[in-house]
């Protein structure tokens, strides 16, 4: 059956699944106690990543979804950086060995709305705590409106290998709609500033299902964020939960395009990306046939984390900033989100931690079912479970929910092997629900939705 004929039948709320379980199923069980005990078990011999998390913003977007604040002074910065590194501290003290470190992320918010001063800072602080591999890579996330010369001399000083360019959409109309006004002369600008202080690798980040947006219109921009030469680019749709998000109110649902026009969108940027020479990874991710995401895509080797498709094989990552979230060999761990409380979290000397969950056995092997489906379009199930050192029995309890995804032409499945139809990419999500124990599918309103 064609996909667009079934959007509306699996245009449900699912999870993103960038962890298994999702952070809705995080509890208080896991406090600072748990974690440091996790920490402290962290063997020496093999590398970290580490994420960052700064939650604040020169201007607050109307859709975001993120940990955030605008800021228009730097008090609340300062003393947000304090509690930074005085929770490094800790981590540090809780580690029984100096960790090397492979994957660096700076993501919020706008990470460099920081000080310059204050982010030298936080680098330093972090290179004294952590031994940096040598090839380690070093990401952050760009507001190219306020990432000017001195920004981007920075971020060079720091180390910086790859930079995510927020872009969204080039259309006034639509930047107006969404209070993110940003031409694509600004944008192209700081991509330069940035190639030429040593940053070449570039991702872009665009979304589609904003508020005013049209087909034409979003093939539109595609095409005029290619002319920037990206070596990535991520295409989101975007997530209206005004319940959870209170600034999303400020968008006009009479503005909002429908299903039917929200996958129009979908298909018609991905078809303009892929006439650009580029290919398709995972769900909503695109990159140039010698990129290293495509590159470890077509070896198997990609993952998924909380900051999207990665090349970052680390079994340990190490969340760091108001509302950071770790995974860890034993499970998931996040700090507290609301500033006040993090801050005095750190400066009496307790590690921010606020919940988390213990994974089970079954949950790192459905983990690894999952991560597989939204990472390379398929799994052997009965494989899979042997690597964990079991059976597929808990596994085949989809069988039925399977059966009905193969009659409709999403996947091929033959009792073993699940393989997603490289039409259905869109709705990988929804065959990755079926091996998820924790998903109630009704009443579910904490998701966004498929498409």
């Amino acid at each position: 059956m064609e996909i667009g004929a079934l959007i509306e039948k699996y245009d449900t709320r699912v999870p993103r699944y960038t962890s298994y379980p999702t952070a809705l199923h995080f509890s208080p069980a896991v406090d600072g106690v748990a974690y440091e005990r996790w920490l402290a078990a962290l063997p020496a011999d093999v590398p970290v990543s580490l994420y960052v998390h700064v939650p604040f913003c020169a201007q607050l977007c109307w859709y975001c979804g993120c940990h955030t604040t605008a800021v228009a002074h730097r008090a609340p910065m300062d003393s947000y950086i304090d509690a930074l590194l005085a929770e490094i501290d800790l981590v540090d003290s809780a580690l029984r060995h100096r960790l090397r470190v492979s994957h660096l992320h700076f993501g919020g918010g706008t990470p460099h709305a920081l000080p310059p001063d204050r982010l030298r800072l936080l680098m330093q602080h972090l290179r004294e705590a952590f031994a940096f591999t040598d090839d380690a890579e070093v990401a952050v996330e760009i507001d190219p409106r306020t990432a000017g010369p001195e920004v981007a001399d920075v971020l060079a000083e720091m180390g910086v290998t790859r930079a995510s360019l927020g872009v969204q959409d080039f259309d006034p109309l639509v930047q107006h709609a969404v209070n993110r006004v940003q031409s694509w002369e600004d944008t192209a600008s700081c991509a330069a500033g940035l190639r030429a202080r040593g940053i070449r690798s570039i991702n872009l980040d665009l979304m589609y299902g904003l508020p005013l947006q049209t087909e034409a219109g979003v093939r539109r921009t595609v095409q005029q964020a290619l002319d920037l030469e990206p070596d990535r680019i991520a295409v989101f749709g975007y997530a209206h939960v005004p319940w959870m998000k209170r600034h999303q109110r400020l968008i006009q649902e009479a503005d909002l395009p429908g299903l039917a026009e929200r996958y129009r969108q979908h298909v018609a940027a991905e078809a303009a990306i892929v006439a650009r020479g580029f290919v398709p990874v995972g769900l909503d991710h695109y990159a140039r046939p010698d990129d290293a995401l495509a590159v470890a895509a077509r070896q198997g080797a990609m993952r998924r984390n909380f900051q999207g498709y990665t090349t970052d094989s680390a079994a340990t990552l190490i969340g760091l900033g108001a509302s950071a979230i770790g995974s860890l060999p034993q499970g998931y761990a996040q700090n507290v989100a609301a500033l006040p409380a993090y801050r005095d979290q750190v400066r009496a000397g307790r590690l921010p931690t606020l919940r988390g969950i213990a994974t089970t056995p079954e949950d790192r092997l459905r983990r690894d079912v999952i991560e597989q489906l939204m990472c390379q379009g398929e799994v052997d199930l009965w494989r899979a479970a042997a690597r964990h050192g079991t059976d597929a029995g808990g596994l085949l309890a989809a069988a039925p929910r399977l059966a009905e995804l193969a009659a409709d032409g999403l996947i091929a499945w033959d009792g073993a092997r699940v393989v997603l139809r490289p039409e259905a990419r869109p709705l990988v999500r929804n065959v990755a629900a079926v091996f998820d124990t924790y998903y109630r599918p009704q009443g579910e309103t904490r998701h966004a939705r498929a498409i």
